[in-house]
C-alpha cells in the first residue's frame, strides 16, 4: 500500500512524520489521531471501573479516578514517544481486583502499604528487564499458562461484577446462589448488562463507557442513586498522590512475612503475563512483528511499562499495564506511537472531571466488569485441551483463581501442576530449572499456609 504523503519538513505534520515514521508504516497524522480517539473510547471505562474497585479497599474514589487518568496519560504518552508503538496503558483489570479484594481486604494490608508493594514490583520489573532475566522467566513458563491466567482473571473479574450487582449472593448451603433480581441494584445492573451487550454487538465505539453513563442516568431518574455533586476542587486529586508507604512494606511481619513475597510475585508475574499476551496480540494485528515473530523495541516497551507502574503507584493506583483494547485503535488504522500519544492526551483531559466518578454506583460499573471478564476468556482457545499436560494445569489455573478469590493460588496450582506432570512424563530438560524452582517455592508456600 502506498504511504500517504507527509507534510513539508517544517510543518507539524512533517515533524510528526520524522518522529513517528508514519509514511514508512503506511499511515498519516489524521489516521493516527482517529485511531487514538478510538482506543480511548474503548478503554475509557477504566476511569469509572478502577475507582469503583479500589474504592472498596478504602481509597478515596475521586482521587483514584484522577490517579487513573494521570497514570494512563503518562504511560500512553511515554509509550508513544519512547517505543513508537500504538499501545495504550492504564491500571490493569485483575491486578486492581487482587490489590483490593486480596491484598487489602483478605490479607489486611493497608492500602498505602499495598501501593508501596506496587512501587517495588515496578522497580523489580525494571531491573529484570534491564538485566535480561525477563527472557528467562518468559522462556520457563509455557504459553498456555499465559492464556489460562488471562482466562482465570476474566472469570474472577466477572464474578466480582455479579457480586457487586447483587446477581450472585452468598449462600450457607451452596456457597453462592442467585440473588433477588427484583432488587433495585440487581435490576439496574441487568439493564446495564443488556445495554452494553447490545451496543457491543452493534460495534458502537465506547460501548462500555456509554453503557455505564446511561445506566447511571437511569439510576438517578429512578431514585436509585443519591446525587450530591460537590464543587470541583484540585484538592480531590491529592487524596492518593504520594501516599504509598514503603516503610510499611518492609515492616510487614508475622502473617504477612511470606505474604509480602506473594504480593510482589503476583504483581510482577501477572503484569509480565498480561504484557506479553497484549503485545503479541496488538503488534501482530498491526503488522509490526518481524519475519521471525519478534516484537520490535520490546525492551523499550517493557521499560516503559515498568516506569508506568512506578509512577502510577506514586499517583495512587494499582499496577499499570498494556491494554488489549489498543487493538481497536490498530483496527482503525493506528500503526505508530502517535496513536498512543493521542490516547494519553485524552486521558489527561479527562483527569479534570475525574472526581465526579464517585457519583457512579456499583450497579452501573458491575455490568462492565461482567462483560470485560467474558471478553478475557478468548485466550483460552489457545490451550490444547486435548493434551493432558496442558489441559490439567490450565484448568486448575482457570478454576482456582475465581474459586479461591486469589490470582496467586491460580498461578501456584497451574505452575506446580505443570512441573509435576513434566517430571512424571519424563520430559524435563535443563532449561526447565527455573520452572522447577518456582514450583518448589509454591509447594513451600502451601506448606507454610497449612502450618499457619
Amino acid at each position: 500500500m502506498e504511504a500517504p504523503p507527509a507534510g513539508p519538513p517544517g510543518t507539524p505534520d512533517g515533524r510528526l512524520e520524522r518522529w513517528f515514521s508514519m509514511a514508512e508504516r503506511g499511515t498519516n497524522a489524521r489516521t493516527e489521531v482517529l485511531a487514538g480517539v478510538t482506543t480511548f473510547l474503548t478503554m475509557a471505562y477504566i476511569v469509572l471501573v478502577n475507582p469503583a474497585i479500589l474504592g472498596t479497599a478504602g481509597m478515596p474514589v475521586a482521587s483514584v479516578a484522577a490517579a487513573t487518568c494521570f497514570a494512563a496519560a503518562f504511560a500512553s504518552i511515554l509509550m508513544g514517544f519512547v517505543a513508537n508503538t500504538p499501545l495504550a496503558l492504564a491500571p490493569g483489570m485483575g491486578l486492581n481486583a487482587y490489590f483490593s479484594f486480596t491484598v487489602v481486604q483478605q490479607m489486611g494490608v493497608p492500602w498505602p502499604v499495598a501501593l508501596g508493594c506496587v512501587f517495588i514490583s515496578g522497580v523489580a520489573f525494571l531491573f529484570l528487564t534491564l538485566t535480561g532475566v525477563r527472557q528467562l522467566i518468559v522462556a520457563s513458563i509455557p504459553q498456555y499458562l499465559f492464556a489460562a491466567v488471562a482466562g482465570g482473571i476474566g472469570l474472577f473479574i466477572g464474578f466480582i461484577g455479579f457480586k457487586d450487582a447483587g446477581i450472585v449472593v452468598a449462600n450457607p448451603a451452596t456457597f453462592v446462589a442467585l440473588g433477588d433480581l427484583k432488587a433495585p441494584g440487581a435490576a439496574l445492573a441487568l439493564f446495564g448488562l443488556v445495554l452494553i451487550g447490545a451496543l457491543s454487538v452493534w460495534n458502537v465505539r465506547g460501548a462500555m463507557l456509554i453503557g455505564i453513563l446511561a445506566t447511571t442516568v437511569v439510576g438517578w431518574l429512578c431514585g436509585m442513586v443519591s446525587v450530591s455533586p460537590e464543587p470541583y476542587s484540585l484538592d480531590a486529586l491529592t487524596g492518593t498522590a504520594f501516599k504509598l508507604d514503603l516503610a510499611g512494606v518492609f515492616g510487614l511481619s508475622g502473617s504477612h512475612g511470606l505474604g509480602l513475597l506473594e504480593i510482589l510475585f503476583v504483581f510482577l508475574f501477572v503484569d509480565l503475563f498480561d504484557n506479553i499476551g497484549t503485545l503479541v496480540a496488538v503488534t501482530k494485528r498491526a503488522g509490526l512483528m518481524d519475519s521471525e515473530g519478534r516484537i520490535p523495541r520490546l525492551n523499550r516497551i517493557l521499560i516503559t511499562d515498568a516506569a508506568a507502574t512506578i509512577v502510577g503507584s506514586m499517583a495512587g493506583t494499582s499496577t499499570v499495564t498494556s491494554y488489549v483494547e489498543s487493538a481497536a485503535g490498530v483496527q482503525a488504522g493506528g500503526r505508530t506511537g502517535l496513536t498512543a500519544v493521542v490516547t494519553g492526551v485524552l486521558f489527561l483531559a479527562t483527569m479534570f472531571v475525574a472526581p465526579y466518578a464517585q457519583l457512579i454506583p456499583l450497579a452501573a460499573t458491575a455490568p462492565a466488569l461482567i462483560i470485560v471478564g467474558g471478553l478475557m476468556l478468548l485466550p483460552l482457545t489457545e490451550v490444547k485441551w486435548e493434551d493432558p499436560l496442558a489441559a490439567i494445569p490450565a484448568f486448575l489455573t482457570v478454576a482456582m483463581i475465581p474459586l479461591t478469590f486469589s490470582i496467586a493460588n491460580g498461578l501456584a496450582f497451574g505452575i506446580t501442576a505443570h512441573a509435576i506432570l513434566k517430571i512424571v512424563r519424563g520430559t524435563v530438560v535443563r532449561k526447565d530449572w527455573f520452572l522447577l524452582v518456582l514450583a518448589l517455592l509454591f509447594v513451600a508456600r502451601f506448606v507454610w499456609m497449612g502450618a499457619a
